[in-house]
């Protein structure tokens, strides 16, 4: 029996190369380069490999696909226009990556012109509005110097409202005004740098009125009282360990005034709690002071006292820049309990009003080469007492006369 002859049936082959990774990074980039055109998604052209002949029968399902193959529906090579699904090419790409879709480029331009106009119109804005701050601060000046001119360049009248004359009456009326004004703004500063008043204390008492020989001057923060803040106190002011004693016994040889450049406000409550029976004479305060270099001098000048009996104590230097000798400097008292100075003090004003010195000057200028003129005073004293003890063991050891020897002898004494 012989056997029918096999069909044998050959399959096809499509050679269809690959496109490689770099060839479809570039088309991806030519894509976006190109504002998301249509994005060609056919790989490279397939090519159709025709049936072998080798076969005796063919099969009708081969020739089927082979006329399906050549007539293009799956192998597109030669197609003109682009292939099935590249219509939803772009919006896939642009869900995927939203950065690359034309409407995303078209709302980041349209922000960004947004945002350049604003910036434009706030800039504009903002030079208007320097504009009128310029505008308005220079009117106000100028509207200020010309009142001023007007307030203080204007004659003085008297009571019954006339002009009185004065050396710029018979000049230009703007010349006047000018000239009127310079003159009252250099009163001002000379009110503010210079006393209030050229005799700061009245004149010395007249007999039979008692006349203190010497004038004490003291300042009062941190050498009588001391500024102090605690949370539970607030601020209040501490009296210095001494300071009743001190007032009264300097009572009884020296015209004590209060001398200070603080203001007469903060100074006169504390005065009267600080001295209820009177012993301080005078009181003055910041406008009796000189304004030199920053700082509130005591010009002693103005003092209406003879200097040669004038002592001032105080502890800054500046203060008392105009007469340096006639200070006695002390050191500053900080609030500490344990001070001691004013009871020495009392002892070297004491000494001064006992030895009837008539230049205190020369005292003080001695005592103004140290340090501290307190400690030296009390080495000085301390040697002062040592010799006049040696002084009078010497001079009770020394032999009596012979006088008394010789009548002890005769008497049998």
């Amino acid at each position: 029996m012989s056997m029918a002859p096999v069909p044998v049936i050959q399959l096809i082959r499509l050679n269809a190369p690959r496109a490689s990774f770099h060839t479809f990074a570039n088309r991806l980039r030519r894509t976006f380069a190109l504002g998301n055109q249509s994005l060609p998604l056919s790989p490279a052209p397939l090519h159709c490999r025709p049936l072998s002949t080798g076969a005796a029968i063919h099969t009708h399902k081969a020739q089927v696909d082979g006329a399906a193959l050549s007539s293009g529906k799956r192998c597109y090579s030669n197609a003109k226009g682009p292939p099935a699904g590249t219509e939803t090419a772009s919006p896939l790409l642009s869900k995927l990556f939203p950065q690359t879709s034309p409407d995303a480029d078209s709302n980041a331009e349209q922000e960004r012109k947004k945002r350049e106009e604003d910036e434009a119109k706030e800039n504009e804005r903002a030079w208007k509005r320097m504009k009128l701050g310029f505008a308005i601060f220079g009117g106000g000046g100028i509207a200020t110097v010309l009142w001023g001119i007007y307030k203080f360049g204007q004659p003085e009248r008297d009571a019954e409202g006339q002009t009185i004359e004065d050396e710029f009456t018979h000049k230009p009326l703007v010349q006047q005004y000018l000239q009127r004004m310079w003159k009252s703004l250099h009163y001002y500063q000379k009110m503010i740098q210079e006393p209030s008043r050229a005799k700061l204390l009245p004149d010395p008492l007249k007999h039979p009125y008692v006349q203190p020989r010497y004038t004490l001057v003291l300042e009062m923060k941190d050498v009588l009282v001391h500024p102090d803040w605690t949370y539970k106190t607030g601020w209040r002011f501490k009296k210095r360990p001494g300071v009743d004693h001190f007032l009264q016994e300097c009572a009884k040889d020296f015209e004590i005034v209060v001398f200070t450049a603080e203001q007469g406000m903060t100074v006169f409550p504390i005065l009267d709690a600080l001295d209820p029976n009177g012993y301080i004479m005078y009181r003055l305060v910041r406008d009796a002071t000189h304004f030199v270099d920053g700082h509130h001098v005591k010009n002693l000048d103005n003092l209406n006292r003879d200097l040669r009996r004038v002592i001032v104590i105080d502890w800054d230097s500046n203060a008392t820049k105009m007469h340096p000798d006639n200070t006695f400097g002390i050191a500053r008292w900080h609030g500490n309990g344990d001070d001691a100075q004013l009871y020495d003090l009392i002892a070297f004003l004491k000494i001064i009003a006992q030895n009837d010195v008539d230049d205190v000057r020369e005292v003080l200028h001695y005592y103004r080469q140290f340090e501290d003129p307190i400690s030296q005073f009390r080495d000085n004293q301390r040697k002062l007492a040592e010799q006049m003890q040696e002084a009078e063991r010497i001079e009770q050891s020394k032999a009596k006369p012979m006088v008394k020897q010789w009548s002890r002898n005769i008497l049998g004494r």
